[in-house]
């Protein structure tokens, strides 16, 4: 949590702050014990409604953490001290709140405190494949080449996260256009006609009376519907928010026809190169299973590997607890076999991962050159066949004064 805090130093001068801990008790005692007077410390809040202060949500930009891992891992291979790399770094953030936690950090690295310690009490603002990345790194000694694997491999993860986006954005804005376009002719154009219409003294084909019916329905019953939507939405949250519907959902994600199959596989994927990361930095494989259970998208999918991270514990091949799992596909657990056999289970997992990251990348372009014209085709039977319900009496009364 941030809190804003007014101390007095030893010297008499007062300052104020922005400072970041995970209570205030712990705050104030961190800070008493540097030799200020704590005067006073609130939460930080971004939003006071009715006064009462709102917690923004922290975020830290991810193009600004990956800068500072970079820089990190220079300043190291360098040979400069931790300690020292940090009070360089942090000083150049323009980011307040990655100043605040790099603030922290600082602090708790130069009092005796571990680096992964040191992220990891931040909140959960950071991932656990990161704290961890960075325990093995310490272990190891080998600190700044995880560094450089970790930053490796959230650009990857990123690169294959924009893929996939920029496949489903142009589909996406066609819907949402065509969504615009049917409403405005149902809730604005529709009721131009009904009205020039009803001075007429002659039935009206159906299909421009259900029409009309439609558009006067959705227009007396707006405000009516735009509640059921939005209580609709809040008992969808509510209901999402219950402990296990994320996991039960994510399953019935894995069993519908083609989606499945793709979301099994980018499952996958996330989970050989969250795994093969891990594995690099010298984590046991009982342990980085259970930090990339953490990491995995899909609830279910995070759910099935810690079963497995159990069953390796045990004693059991990770090639054959995938396979009692039947969650994983066939050909990855055929390559985690090969290289469980062979020794390269890391560069094997990695080899998995690009493999699926590709076919996710073929199948989408794929989707995408199929969805295009069969939405454009769509969209227009459907506006041709408003057009045609508004302007057939029209049509109709040119033939009967001709």
């Amino acid at each position: 949590m941030e809190f804003r805090c007014r101390l007095g130093t030893a010297s008499g001068e007062i300052i104020e702050g922005i400072y970041v801990a995970e209570s205030e008790a712990r705050l104030r005692h961190d800070l008493e014990q540097k030799g200020m007077l704590v005067l006073s410390a609130a939460p930080r809040s971004g939003l006071r409604i009715g006064g009462v202060g709102v917690p923004r949500r922290r975020k830290i930009p991810s193009h600004e953490f990956l800068v500072f891992n970079q820089e990190l891992a220079t300043l190291l291979k360098a040979g400069m001290p931790l300690v020292q790399s940090l009070d360089i770094l942090r000083r150049n953030v323009p980011n307040a709140t990655f100043k605040a936690v790099l603030d922290d950090v600082y602090e708790r690295v130069r009092s005796g405190t571990s680096l992964s310690e040191a992220f990891d009490a931040q909140s959960g603002l950071f991932s656990p494949i990161y704290t961890a990345s960075l325990l093995a790194g310490e272990r190891s000694g080998g600190l700044e080449q995880v560094l450089r694997r970790y930053v490796t491999y959230v650009k990857v993860l990123g690169a294959v996260r924009r893929k996939t986006l920029s496949a489903l954005v142009y589909p996406g804005i066609l819907l949402v256009l065509s969504l615009l376009v049917v409403t405005f002719i149902i809730v604005w154009v529709v009721p131009q006609f009904s009205a020039f219409y009803s001075s007429f003294d002659a039935e009206l084909p159906l299909v421009t009376r259900m029409m009309i019916g439609l558009s006067t329905a959705i227009r007396e019953r707006l405000f009516l519907l735009v509640a059921l939507v939005v209580l609709v939405a809040v008992l969808v949250r509510l209901w999402w928010r219950q402990p296990g519907q994320r996991v039960r959902v994510h399953r019935a994600f894995l069993k519908m026809p083609w989606l499945g199959d793709i979301v099994r596989k980018f499952a996958t994927s996330q989970l050989a190169r969250t795994l093969g990361t891990l594995l690099g930095g010298g984590i046991p494989l009982v342990s980085a299973l259970e930090t990339a259970a953490r990491a995995v998208g899909n609830r279910y999918v995070a759910a099935e590997t810690a079963k497995l991270a159990h069953q390796v514990r045990e004693g059991q091949p990770l090639a054959a607890a995938m396979a009692t799992h039947g969650v994983f596909p066939d050909v990855a657990v055929k390559m985690v076999e090969v290289g469980e056999a062979t020794g390269a289970l890391q560069d094997m997992l990695h080899a998995i991962a690009d493999f699926y990251d590709e076919e996710i990348e073929a199948r989408l372009a794929r989707f995408v050159t199929l969805v295009e014209p069969t939405l454009l085709i769509i969209m227009g039977i459907v506006i041709a066949t408003l057009l045609l319900a508004l302007y057939f009496p029209i049509f109709q009364l040119g033939e009967v004064i001709s």
